[in-house]
């Protein structure tokens, strides 16, 4: 029964997108479509949830081309909290793109390799998933078919592409020769099998192979795709994109390497400073755009890096606070997403001097004064919700006690709290 549950969870989305392609001419049923199999497979996701609260497993093998390979899915806790929280967006984010983009049936797709990658079981279950993700999204960020947007294509499908065959792969690859195992395991598969500077290499082409989770310098593909839609860049930032690769990330952290094995090992603490690195310099980057989309883009960036910076912490209670900032971080970049939306369509009227329907693009939002300015008298989305979505989710803007995610993973790297806790 429980593997049926698998089944479901990645079949409705595709079967969804098989039929929002054969309703090509009728755009409300192509809607109609979409909303139900988002709330479907929210329902088949909770459905999950009660089996592994009780540690029971849920487990499916589909094939196994070569012997101890196998494309196979099992759900554990930290892919049930990102099947939960992207399940739930889609829902989301289909309602806010209702009249907007009409049922586009890749993101159908981009949720059914979300599932995918939420439950594999190995690295390449993992890794079919991740490209799976890249490639229904492309058609998505050059959905204005432009030469801006082609633009950004190339260096969407460039970036996370090259990274993960040049990078990804041959970590894989090397993981599967060095331990015979490439399994999610608790504890990890490397301990006792590969040699520290091994274990260092493989950790940087991990780190690096996953360009999803945005570590600079390759980072460039998210501001990029910022020239998609609205929805889109929801869809990218809080419901499946670069919180698939921050989840890989946590996941490999924890399941391949293991958090006593990378203790040993220096180049965990270079990986440590290449997080703060990005999160600083992110932040600092995002202050000084004038359009809103990329101001917010950049922000994911630094975000991205927090968790990274919790996972390589190595103490259980950061990984706790890395698994939440995910969870956190997407309901509140969501909404920002959304906010900024409405605003570039030009469905809040603007007062004073911002009067054009992208102002933001002209350098027209400068402070959170200006947001007040031309939001508050007659925008129909309340501004308090974009400040309730900064403190909650973490744009590099806003920076208060909301950051529950980040308050674990600060705990986790001062364990004696009540003493020492950073401001």
């Amino acid at each position: 029964m429980s593997s049926w549950l698998i089944i479901l969870s990645l079949g409705l989305p595709l079967f969804a997108a098989l039929w929002i392609w054969f309703l090509g001419k009728s755009p409300n049923q192509r809607e109609a479509i979409t909303l139900i199999s988002a709330v479907a497979l929210l329902l088949v996701v909770l459905a999950i949830l009660p089996l592994v609260l009780a540690g029971l497993p849920v487990r499916l093998e589909l094939l196994a081309p070569v012997p101890g390979l196998s494309l196979a899915f099992a759900v554990e806790p930290l892919g049930m909290i990102f099947a939960c929280v992207a399940s739930f967006l889609w829902i989301v984010n289909s309602v806010f793109s209702i009249g907007y983009m009409r049922g586009n049936q890749c993101f159908a797709i981009a949720i059914a390799a979300t599932m995918g990658l939420a439950f594999a079981e190995n690295l390449f279950t993992l890794f079919v998933c991740y490209e799976a993700l890249t490639l229904s999204t492309y058609p998505l960020v050059t959905h204005h078919k432009n030469d801006e947007a082609r633009r950004a294509g190339r260096t969407y499908l460039g970036i996370l592409l090259g990274s993960s065959v040049v990078l990804l792969l041959p970590a894989i690859i090397a993981t599967w020769v060095l331990t015979g195992s490439i399994t999610f395991t608790p504890g990890g598969v490397m301990a006792g099998k590969v040699a520290p500077v091994i274990g260092g290499i493989l950790l940087l082409l991990y780190l690096y192979g996953i360009g999803k989770a945005a570590l600079m310098p390759l980072h460039r593909w998210l501001p990029a795709a910022m020239v998609a839609p609205t929805p889109v860049s929801a869809l990218l930032h809080a419901v499946a994109v670069v919180k698939a690769g921050v989840f890989t990330v946590v996941k490999v952290v924890v399941y391949i390497f293991g958090l006593d094995y990378l203790r040993d090992l220096a180049m965990a603490d270079v990986a440590l400073y290449l997080a703060g690195f990005t999160i600083l310099t992110a932040s600092i980057i995002a202050l000084r755009q004038d359009n809103l989309k990329r101001r917010l883009a950049y922000s994911t960036v630094s975000q991205l890096s927090y968790v990274i910076l919790a996972a390589l912490i190595l103490s259980p209670l950061s990984t706790m606070g890395a698994a939440l900032h995910i969870a956190v971080h997407a309901f509140g970049k969501i909404t920002l997403f959304m906010a900024a939306g409405r605003r570039a369509q030009g469905q809040c009227q603007p007062v004073g001097r911002h009067r054009q329907a992208h102002a933001l693009d002209h350098g027209g939002l400068r402070n959170w004064r200006d947001l007040y300015d031309w939001a508050a008298p007659r925008c129909r989305v309340p501004v308090e919700m974009v400040h309730a979505a900064g403190r909650a989710g973490g744009g590099a803007m806003v920076r208060g006690r909301g950051h529950r995610g980040l308050d674990i993973a600060e705990r986790g790297l001062f364990p004696a709290h009540n003493l020492c806790r950073l401001p």
